[in-house]
């Protein structure tokens, strides 16, 4: 097995742990770059954040890579909209 293959193996894994475990987190992206991984996308809570990248550290232990995860409050808006 190459480094490239498992690599691509530990993805599939952590893709399968961010969709299947208790956070269920669909929005975010897993994606080889060159040698590294990104991951990327956006959730719901600061808690869901720390959790898929405690889970991502979990299962690419000695990959390099890096995030781009944002937390996306869905809610009413702050105040009202000025229509021209």
């Amino acid at each position: 097995m190459t480094s490239i293959d498992l690599i691509e193996y530990r993805i599939e894994h952590l893709r399968e742990r961010l969709a299947g475990e208790e956070i269920a987190e669909l929005g975010v992206r897993v994606e080889a770059r060159g040698a590294g991984v990104l991951i990327r996308g956006s959730v719901s809570s600061g808690e869901c954040r720390a959790e898929v990248l405690r889970i991502t550290e979990e299962e690419l232990a000695g990959i390099p890579w890096r995030e781009d995860v944002t937390v996306c409050c869905p809610g009413p808006p702050d105040r009202s909209e000025e229509l021209s």
